[in-house]
């Protein structure tokens, strides 16, 4: 996120670079800072001249370097924006030429949205000349924070358990949240601290039938709230897909695990190992003293082999519904 700040800086600072190289599988950053070039370089009576929006899989090398390389009209700078640039990947060192010799008063950006060869030669021209940025997909675990993170640069607040259910309800497709967040700065004023109460009113969010209750739920070894929510599951397999329960179920026993193994298992430590917020780590100690530490191994193994079973390998006739019974039966029996 460091680098994200600083390449933001420096574009509102109008301290742009002759190309931008963004590339990676979160197309969140991508979006944002291409945005933000074509919001600040051009004024709008600049944009209709000289601002040119292209399509990797509709161009070319040759029309887009023949772009680039024009001078601005009545402006500083021209911008030639390449979106969906991974579909140049078969022929992106063409542009070797143009990047030994770009074009001064050109803002050239690539969006591509894939993870390209950095090694090769092209790219670390980029890296010298301009700027090469990987927009990386976070881990489940690093959602909750980065909420955090970005509703504080807005002036805003979330409590660690409404940042938590937001995380495990919308994944980790960054732009989604984003679009989430947007929603409830409509709704609170600035300054406000969102908790659990305004994800359940405002994002469609089952305050008794989540991942989230599930989880605490085993946590406690609470076998009857477990069934339900799992029945409730069972009935809505869209809004809650088995790959994101056993996903969820997998992280939380592996971290549990974890917590076994620590020596230290004082708040602040256990959270920084486990990458948790401090908040959750009386959880994990419940769970601690409901589930040994060869009991959770065991668990892990029920959820690999339910996950496998789900994705068709030796599951019969047998239906997702009945796949996560089995899987809660096990993990408490």
């Amino acid at each position: 996120m460091t680098e994200v700040i600083k390449i933001v800086n420096d574009i509102k600072s109008r301290n742009f670079k002759p190309v931008y190289f963004l590339c990676g599988e979160e197309a969140y950053y991508i979006d944002r800072i291409s945005d933000l070039i074509e919001e600040t370089a051009l004024t709008e009576d600049e944009k209709a001249f000289n601002q040119i929006v292209l399509y990797g899989r509709d161009t070319s090398v040759e029309e887009i370097v023949s772009t680039a390389k024009r001078f601005p009209m009545m402006a500083d700078y021209q911008v030639v924006i390449v979106k969906e640039a991974q579909n140049l990947v078969k022929t992106f060192e063409n542009f070797a030429n143009y990047m030994a010799n770009v074009q001064p008063t050109t803002i050239l950006v690539f969006a591509y949205r894939a993870k390209p060869d950095g090694r090769k030669k092209i790219f670390k021209t980029i890296k010298d000349i301009g700027v090469y940025f990987e927009s990386k997909k976070l881990y489940d675990n690093q959602v909750p924070e980065w909420i955090v993170k970005v509703l504080k640069g807005q002036n805003y607040g979330i409590e660690p358990k409404a940042a938590a259910m937001l995380a495990e309800f919308l994944g980790t497709d960054l732009a989604k949240i984003n679009n989430e967040l947007d929603k409830l700065k409509i709704v609170f004023p600035t300054g406000h601290v969102f908790t659990p109460k305004n994800i359940e009113e405002n994002i469609g969010f089952s305050k008794d039938y989540n991942i989230f209750e599930l989880k605490s739920a085993l946590a406690l070894r609470n076998q009857e709230k477990a069934y339900t929510i799992i029945h409730h599951f069972g009935f809505n397999m869209k809004e809650t897909p088995m790959v994101l329960v056993t996903g969820q179920m997998f992280s939380f026993f592996s971290q549990l695990l974890q917590f076994h193994g620590l020596k230290d298992k004082s708040k602040f430590n256990a959270a920084k190992a486990l990458g948790v917020n401090p908040f959750f780590i009386e959880e994990f100690a419940k769970a601690a003293q409901n589930f040994p530490m060869r009991k959770v191994s065991q668990i892990i193994e029920v959820i690999r082999d339910i996950d496998v079973k789900s994705k068709g390998v030796g599951a019969g006739s047998m239906k997702e519904d009945d796949m996560l019974k089995e899987m809660v039966y096990k993990i408490f029996n």
